[in-house]
């Protein structure tokens, strides 16, 4: 099976916690994420009451998909195939 490819930017707080554990365990910063985020994907509990918790979580996340909703709707969108 193979992979797909995922980009993640994070805040600098967090980008700058994984670069000092990753020079701290000697592995590359994305080696370290991929490893950190296979493991909480692991342990997740797939009930969507705790998904929709765990979205619920996520600071701004329903305001941005409002935002979201309402560019679709006023036509502000990009075909998928010009990205």
């Amino acid at each position: 099976m193979s992979g797909q490819r995922l980009n993640i930017t994070l805040d600098g707080e967090h980008a700058a916690k994984l670069a000092t554990l990753a020079a701290r365990v000697h592995v590359n910063e994305g080696t370290l994420a991929r490893s950190l985020l296979s493991s909480a994907i692991d342990g997740l509990d797939p009930d969507p009451a705790n998904v929709a918790a765990l979205l619920d979580g996520i600071d701004g996340a329903f305001d941005r998909a409002q935002l979201g909703v309402a560019q679709a709707a006023a036509g502000d969108t990009i075909a998928l195939d010009e990205l």
